[in-house]
């Protein structure tokens, strides 16, 4: 920079500059602790179901007729058919149906209520002021 003077000859003056350089450091401070607990709770639930349940009738039918052999067992619709025979004595032998023993499946369907216990998990979470702010220590510290 150069001043100049109307009486003599000019002068140079030097103007010196300053700087500011800032320093950071961070600091972990508790400012409050978090409190987590849960609580088990049972109640009462109505819980309803479709059931199913299968049943065999058993129904015996006296045929009396005479065969020339046994015969087979056979599926008659929902019916399981098993023929029952006994050998006469006749003046030749032959396969008398004595009798027929009839299964049939016979399938109920019922609406089952039963009261049944669950249990219930609930959260409840507390927030504490540090009464003082105090540096945190490091995790592995402790």
């Amino acid at each position: 920079m150069a001043v100049k003077s109307t009486t003599g000859p000019a002068t140079e003056a030097v103007v010196p500059l300053h700087t500011e350089e800032v320093s950071v450091k961070k600091q972990k401070i508790v400012t409050g602790r978090v409190r987590i607990s849960t609580t088990t709770r049972w109640h009462e639930q109505v819980v309803r179901e479709l059931l199913s349940r299968e049943e065999a009738k058993i129904e015996r039918t006296p045929v009396g007729k005479l065969l020339d052999h046994a015969p087979e067992i056979r599926q008659v619709g929902d019916t399981l058919v098993i023929p029952l025979v006994e050998e006469v004595l006749v003046i030749q032998r032959r396969f008398m149906l004595k009798e027929e023993i009839r299964i049939r499946r016979v399938r109920a369907l019922r609406v089952h209520r039963e009261r049944v216990s669950l249990r219930k998990q609930e959260v409840s979470i507390s927030h504490q002021p540090a009464n003082i702010r105090e540096p945190c220590e490091p995790r592995g510290s402790q």
